[in-house]
């Protein structure tokens, strides 16, 4: 008896590996996939400027470091007792004016150097429905709790979006001709929107992305990962769910990253995994007895582990190893 509807997968053409390098851009599922990568020691560059929830946002984070235009003075703004700039998430917000212009120009500086040198670009959008700032009429990427009558807010048609996606890989291809893009819409239901406009979100974002994918002349090695379609479907009881009834939860989370790395990672880069996660646990793990024979030999066994990794993989680094 089959109990439940399932995606059916095929291998990438274009797997990662452990010589692989990431950017991860987007809304905040792309936090959870980027997490597990950065777990398990992949080089990945994930969210510099902070979660960006539309196309429009991450365009201009990738035209912004790719044409290397740093963020000046006028570009920013003191709101609440902090700097913010639109561009980006608060988390980057800061208690002076230099202090995020530093943040804000190390940001595109990072992403510059890891696009240039990616294997693979993973973009997961979040919604169609963007913000723009009447006065200085342009779309925000973060509102900041700015009072929302200094904004339209606007659902971009599938044709905006497309041309927002073919700018992006168009962009990157200018610096990097053989990368790797990988689409996915988030699982995440934006119901502060409305039930009904967030299905017509994130259908907008759907049909984006596909015409782009069967647009043989952009972006022909392009892929899509059914995140959205997973929760949907395959998890769509609400136990699958957060306490908000809106995320999906870490049940969740893990279901869809195992459907990810069959889909994407190589089975050698698998069979790492499971020793980056041996070293991971174990750096984890206290000692009810941290000077017993038995703690020590299980510190030596470890720190071989590490050693026998580091050698493979030099830019591994183990937080709390001990030497």
């Amino acid at each position: 008896m089959q109990l439940q509807t399932q995606i059916p997968f095929e291998a990438s053409k274009a797997p990662i590996n452990y010589e692989s390098r990431l950017v991860l851009l987007g809304s905040c599922f792309s936090e959870h996939m980027g997490a597990k990568l950065a777990y398990y020691h992949f080089r990945s560059l994930q969210n510099p400027l902070g979660i960006l929830f539309h196309p429009m946002a991450i365009e201009n984070l990738i035209d912004r470091a790719v044409h290397e235009k740093s963020y000046t003075a006028e570009e920013v703004f003191f709101a609440n007792e902090r700097w913010h700039c639109w561009d980006a998430h608060s988390n980057l917000s800061s208690e002076t004016e230099v202090k995020l212009l530093e943040k804000l120009n190390a940001a595109l500086a990072a992403t510059f150097q890891q696009v240039r040198q990616a294997t693979h670009i993973l973009i997961t959008l979040g919604t169609a429905f963007a913000y723009r700032h009447m006065e200085r009429d342009e779309t925000v990427a973060n509102c900041h709790k700015i009072p929302q009558t200094a904004f339209s807010k606007q659902l971009l048609s599938v044709a905006s979006i497309s041309k927002s996606l073919e700018n992006i890989v168009e962009i990157v291809q200018s610096i990097n001709e053989k990368v790797q893009f990988v689409f996915t819409v988030s699982p995440v239901r934006h119901l502060k929107d409305g039930f009904v406009a967030n299905q017509r979100s994130k259908a907008h974002l759907i049909s984006a992305i596909h015409d782009v994918l069967e647009n043989d002349g952009i972006a022909p090695d392009a892929s899509y990962f059914p995140s959205y379609e997973l929760q949907m479907d395959e998890l769509r009881d609400y136990r699958f769910y957060a306490s908000d009834m809106v995320h999906p939860n870490q049940v969740a989370v893990e279901y869809i990253w195992e459907k990810f790395k069959q889909v994407y990672i190589t089975e050698e880069a698998q069979t790492t995994m499971e020793k980056v996660e041996t070293i991971q646990k174990g750096l984890a793990h206290r000692a009810f007895n941290p000077d017993s024979v038995q703690h020590q030999q299980f510190l030596k066994s470890l720190e071989a582990k590490i050693a026998y990794l580091q050698k493979r993989h030099a830019w591994m680094q183990f937080s709390g190893a001990t030497k």
